[in-house]
């Protein structure tokens, strides 16, 4: 995946370094003299964050510059908890609620039949 921001195209930029040496000429030196330059990259700080985007929520990357200036719409906290599950005894209880539910059903379609 390249780096570079969904919203404001943010991307790795080249640049320079450049490394001097000597005393600048105000503090009573003879100037600061430039002994190397060399290439480097500047790269974005691009950050991976859930969003919002077409009422979908996706994973993106985006600068923290898009984080700052509130073009990420984040989605909404999830409220709910999944219900506890319940002991081995309740959920047989369970099961033959449902069979003596399903009973009176299937006995009024046999009614129905003959």
């Amino acid at each position: 995946m390249s780096r570079r921001c969904y919203f404001t195209g943010r991307k790795t930029r080249a640049g320079g370094s450049t490394t001097r040496r000597g005393k600048a000429k105000y503090l009573g030196g003879v100037g600061r003299k430039i002994t190397g330059r060399s290439k480097r990259k500047f790269k974005p700080n691009i950050q991976k964050v859930r969003a919002v985007v077409d009422g979908r929520i996706c994973r993106i990357r985006v600068s923290a510059k898009a984080i700052k200036m509130g073009l990420i719409i984040k989605p909404p906290k999830r409220t709910w908890r999944p219900e506890p599950e319940a002991p081995a005894s309740a959920g047989s209880e369970a099961v033959v609620a449902t069979a003596s539910e399903a009973g009176p059903v299937l006995e009024g379609a046999e009614d129905s039949s003959e």
